[in-house]
């Protein structure tokens, strides 16, 4: 009998053939410690959900229309940002090789092995739960000297510079390389080249990366909004009310924040 994991893996499954995505989906049912939380039918829509909901664990098909999986793969490895683990699910045996070379997990031919599935799941397991011990840091430090942070900011807006306090910025976003920062009277663009340097130079305290794309000033959350299975978004004070997700990883932060 399998031992049962002490912690639930967050699981997308993208197939473009509706029967083998419901059959794998039944089939995971059976093991308690995977949670699937979405399932998809191609490669953009694979790509919008693994952005989206930060899954821990993606079971990928290969052949799909407009992007195959080994596309979805590469496209995120080129964005730098941290990657779930790639289970890919074909009838095809040829890309192996490739899958490999790309760093998946495991590769799983159909008609998928209930026994095989369990080794594939039970490996998984032991490599998220070794990722997160010790647990992540909630911030990660740069080495070095502490920078001062800054209270000024350069936005680009209608061809023009304008210096906002950094007490103003409600929001950042990185989309394609390009950050935009949004305050309170004005939205722009960001000199800065990634998220990761921007939070560098602001105040720890205040600015928090509660998602791979955003950036946030805590003091300007209007709300906290339950969202998708047991996850929250955060209701911004802009003119928008501009809704943000939280990643899983963040979500005990917040909790812990907001005492929910």
């Amino acid at each position: 009998m399998r031992e049962r994991a002490t912690a639930t893996l967050t699981t997308v499954v993208i197939d473009d053939e509706k029967l083998a995505c419901d059959e794998l989906t039944f089939l995971l049912k059976d093991f308690p410690e995977v949670e699937v939380i979405a399932t998809g039918s191609n490669g953009p829509e694979a790509l919008n959900l693994i952005q989206k909901l930060e899954p821990e664990l993606v079971f990928l098909d290969i052949h799909m229309p407009g992007l195959d999986g080994i596309e979805v793969v590469r496209r995120l490895r080129e964005k730098d940002v941290d990657l779930p683990y790639f289970i890919f699910v074909t009838a095809y045996d040829q890309y192996a090789v490739e899958a490999f070379r790309l760093q998946a997990m495991d590769y799983l031919l159909k008609p998928v092995d209930k026994g095989r599935l369990a080794e594939t799941i039970e490996r998984a397991s032991r490599a998220i739960q070794e990722k997160k011990s010790p647990e992540y840091p909630v911030v990660a430090r740069s080495a070095g000297p502490p920078v001062a942070p800054r209270t000024k900011l350069l936005v680009r807006a209608n061809s023009r510079n304008f210096i906002v306090d950094a007490n103003d910025v409600i929001f950042a976003t990185i989309d394609d390389g390009l950050i935009t920062l949004v305050a309170t009277n004005i939205e722009g663009q960001s000199n800065y080249r990634t998220i990761e340097d921007l939070q560098a130079n602001l105040d720890r305290d205040m600015f928090w990366r509660v998602h791979r794309s955003y950036l946030v000033n805590i003091n300007r959350i209007k709300e906290v909004v339950p969202w998708f299975k047991s996850s929250y978004q955060l209701r911004m004070d802009d003119r928008n009310r501009t809704e943000i997700p939280v990643s899983r990883v963040q979500t005990r932060r917040l909790r812990e924040l907001f005492k929910l």
